[in-house]
């Protein structure tokens, strides 16, 4: 016995192989112009762009970024001269004009760490307000920065004005003169030498603004007799 099987009719459905052929009355797509492609690249690419150049800003910026200052210890003062002078003469003037010091001497030496100066055979010629002179001499002579202290070493000698306007001449080993307030003092033997009267000490303070002298015992001196008007010459 056969059978037989009958199947309904199905539609049609082309197959292409190959490209889609374009369907009959269509046109070709127009090229896209270059501006819009280059917009459509920007846009794409922008924000990777953007970065690069945030990153390298960022670089450059730590590079050249000073460095905190790293504290450091304090460096001790120098202990030898900073600077010399030779066959030097220094002065000092009031505001006025009016010279009230003057030192010279062979040659000095600064020493930053103290303030002071070392002079070599030096000559210091110092003026009051009222025009009295002290003047001074040694081998050498220690003073501070403005030379308003001087420390006479070996063979130091000062030369003043009494108030009575007699010269009055200190002589010693070591002279401590100071020059603004008209001081000399010193705690080795000292000789002086007052008009004609001679005296010799171990030690003095002596101040020209008031006139006054101390000498310290033990002490000689020769006195010259007095004028006959009851003072001494």
């Amino acid at each position: 016995m056969s059978v037989e099987l009958h199947l309904p009719d199905l539609p049609e459905v082309p197959i292409s192989i190959g490209s889609e052929a374009s369907p009959a009355g269509a046109t070709a797509r127009p090229p896209v112009p270059w501006s819009v492609r280059l917009r459509e690249a920007l846009s794409t690419y922008l924000p990777l762009l953007l970065m690069g150049a945030l990153a390298l800003a960022t670089w450059w910026l730590v590079k050249h970024t000073p460095l905190a200052a790293v504290p450091t210890e304090p460096r001790p003062p120098r202990t030898e001269p900073d600077y010399t002078m030779r066959e030097f003469a220094l002065e000092r003037f009031e505001a006025d004009g009016r010279l009230v010091l003057r030192i010279e001497g062979a040659w000095l030496h600064h020493f930053p760490d103290t303030d002071r100066v070392e002079i070599q055979q030096p000559r210091v010629r110092a003026i009051a307000a009222d025009g009295r002179e002290m003047r001074a001499r040694a081998e050498r002579a220690l003073a501070n920065g403005d030379g308003s202290e001087v420390q006479l070493l070996g063979g130091a000698e000062v030369v003043g004005t009494g108030a009575d306007g007699q010269r009055l001449t200190m002589r010693s080993e070591f002279l401590h003169a100071f020059l603004v307030t008209e001081r000399v003092r010193t705690h080795l033997p000292v000789a002086l030498r007052y008009g004609r009267n001679e005296l010799n000490g171990a030690g003095l303070e002596y101040d020209n603004a008031t006139g006054r002298l101390e000498v310290q015992g033990p002490m000689r001196a020769l006195l010259a007799p007095l004028a006959p008007s009851g003072r001494r010459p």
